[in-house]
Order: C-alpha cells, then structure tokens, then sequence
C-alpha cells in the first residue's frame, strides 16, 4: 500500500525557523559564517563523513582530510590507500572509496568545480537523494529538502506523521519539500538539522523551546515522544570466525588487503579464516593459518556489530623470531595503515597491554 500524503497546508513557517537559527546556530568546522558564501567542498566533505555519523566523531577527521587535501583536486591525486588510511576509525567504508571516486570526476570532468544542481550532484558516486539536497541547498541555496534523520523527526511530528518508517518517508520528504523557502534554503537546511540536534530530541524534546511548538500537530495531541515510528528492528545473525595476528622480533605486524569490492573494501586487516556460523575448532583453525607458527588461542573473544550482522572472532596470535613466505605486507607502523575499528580490535587483543599499537601510543607520549 503507498505511503499516505500529507495535508498540503503548512502548520508552520520557514520563517519562523530561520529566526530562530539566526539566534541559536551551531558553529560548526564546514558550516560557512553568517552572510558567506558555502565552499561546495567542505559542504560535500562533511556531509558524506555525517552519513550514519555523529557530528562529535567527524569533527577530527574532518579537520584532518582538509589539512591533507585542501581542495578537491588534491583530494582527486591522493592514492586511495591514503584516503582509506585517513578515514580509518569512521567506519563505513564505502563512503571513503566514493569520496575518493567522486573527487575524481569532479576533477577530470567538471574541471574541479561541483555540479550546481541537483541532478549534477546526484550523479556523483556516492551522492544520494538527501546528500544531493543538502549540497545543493548549502552549497548552492538552491530550493531543496535534506532529510536526514533530525528532519525526518522533526516533520514526523510536525505533521504528526504516525506511519512507520520506511514507508512514511515518502510522505515526510514531500511535507519537508512544501517547506523549503525559495530563499535561504542552505539556512533553512541547516536550521532543521540544529532542531532536530538541540530541540526536537529522540527523548524528552524541548518543546518549549522550539520555534515551531505553536503549529506542531504532535505536540498539539501529546504524541511528540511517539513519533516518528519506526519498523521493528530485524535481528542481525552472528557470524563467528578465527584470526591470525603475526608480530616478528621488530614489532612489524602481518597484514593483508581485503578485496576492493564488499565489506570493508579495500582495507587492511590480519589474516583471517571464513566467518560462519560457529567456532573453528582448533584443529580447524590451525589448516586456516597462513602458515605454520606456534599460534596461541587468545581468552575471550572481539566482538564488533555491522550493520547486517554481528561478528565474533577469536584470536590467534604468533611471536616470530624470523619472516615466514606469506601474502601480505609486514608493518612496523600501524596508525600508517588503513585498518578498520575491527581489526584494530583484533590486533590489540592478540598481545594485549603489549600490542603494536599500545607500544606506539606510549612511545608518542614519550617523544
């Protein structure tokens, strides 16, 4: 059955929103100041790092590819084991192989200049219907609906939305889409996603503070804390697995590629065996070693969840006086890497307190 519309008319004003965003907005690294004009870059840059991340989290990593890649182009240049390396840690990892993909067209084929409409943007890798309404509205002030999760509560409520999500978000963006003023879109974007953050909460939202509370039909029947409803969560299966983590005498860890296409693609990782439904037995584990060692069974195991499933894997782990013949690549340094939270996990937890990375943090702080 479609998703149900929403009433045409508006229980509230942009207007109403951007005067209140004139007093409260967030300062944010990408967010351009009062009156100025949006680097597209910096826009697209934040907005793929803020897919399925919080503001907090992306704050460094943001500060960190602008240093190294100032501008698209240089972006554009960099090898994208660099780009995988940088972005390690903000999970995701189809995000960063785009982002690298699409700062390449926009160098080689729109001469490093952002595409200025919507349906440009959106042709870009990794650029979907919200991304390209939010780059289009910030960056170019053009007049069209971001939705992320913020807006999406905020409309929900606003119109008092009460269909389940998916299906309900239809409805939400064409609510939203009535919204947007002609002017200001960027604000007005901008504006929603400070609501949704500071005001219209998941828990507890600050209705007396909002601009909009006067005309929000969920508050006007005391549903706010209801909406918007959401589909019940599928359970994710378990998968479990063996990994084999390899440190000869000078400290350099094994590691090898995973393939460029599927999780985690691209990125670099121990040794692993296949990931079913449960354990290798020890016997099994040993014929899924890359090579012979006196590898040791860690106690416990690493947990860590993807958006599909969780994982569990015990670790093996092997103190080498020499390099065995092996695939992969020997490294001494681990943050220069691009090694997934995952597998960080994993390596850490084969030698523990004295693990590779453990070392190089306390040799840091003693430099």
């Amino acid at each position: 059955m479609p998703a149900r519309t929403v009433k045409t008319q508006k229980p509230v004003r942009a207007a109403d929103l951007l005067a209140w965003y004139d007093v409260h907005r967030r300062e944010l690294p990408w967010r351009a100041r009062a009156g100025r004009k949006a680097d597209p870059y910096r826009v697209w840059l934040s907005e793929i790092m803020l897919q399925q991340t919080t503001v907090q989290a992306v704050g460094p990593y943001f500060a960190k590819f602008l240093k190294a890649w100032p501008t698209v182009k240089a972006l554009a240049a960099a090898e994208q084991d660099e780009v995988l390396t940088a972005w390690a840690g903000l999970g995701y990892y189809a995000r960063a192989r785009n982002l690298h993909a699409a700062a390449k067209t926009v160098a080689t084929e729109h001469g490093g200049l952002f595409p200025d409409t919507y349906e440009g943007l959106r042709a870009l890798p990794g650029i979907g219907d919200y991304t390209a309404g939010a780059i289009a509205a910030i960056a170019f002030d053009l007049p069209h609906a971001a939705m992320d999760a913020n807006a999406e509560r905020v409309i929900a409520r606003v119109y008092a939305i009460d269909e389940p999500l998916p299906k309900s978000k239809p409805a939400m963006r064409a609510a939203l889409q009535a919204l947007v003023p002609e002017k200001r879109a960027g604000d007005f974007a901008q504006a929603l996603m400070d609501l949704g953050s500071a005001i219209c909460t998941p828990k507890r939202p600050s209705c007396g503070r909002c601009p909009w509370e006067a005309g929000c039909l969920a508050r006007k029947r005391g549903i706010q804390e209801e909406l918007p409803v959401k589909a019940p969560k599928a359970v994710r299966p378990l998968k479990r697995g063996a990994a084999f983590v390899a440190r000869d005498a000078s400290g350099a860890v094994l590691l090898v590629k995973r393939p460029e296409k599927g999780l985690l693609g691209g990125m670099m990782q121990p040794p692993l065996g296949p990931w079913t439904e449960e354990f290798p037995s020890h016997e099994e584990a040993m014929r899924q070693a890359p090579f012979r060692a006196a590898w040791k069974k860690r106690t416990g195991v690493v947990r860590h969840g993807f958006t599909h499933f969780e994982l569990e894997i015990e670790v093996y782990a092997a103190e080498l006086a020499t390099r065995p013949r092996a695939d992969g690549r020997w490294v001494d340094d681990l943050s220069t890497a691009a090694l997934p939270t995952v597998m960080k996990k994993i390596v850490e937890h084969a030698f523990g307190d004295d693990g590779p990375l453990f070392v190089q943090a306390r040799s840091a702080r003693k430099r």
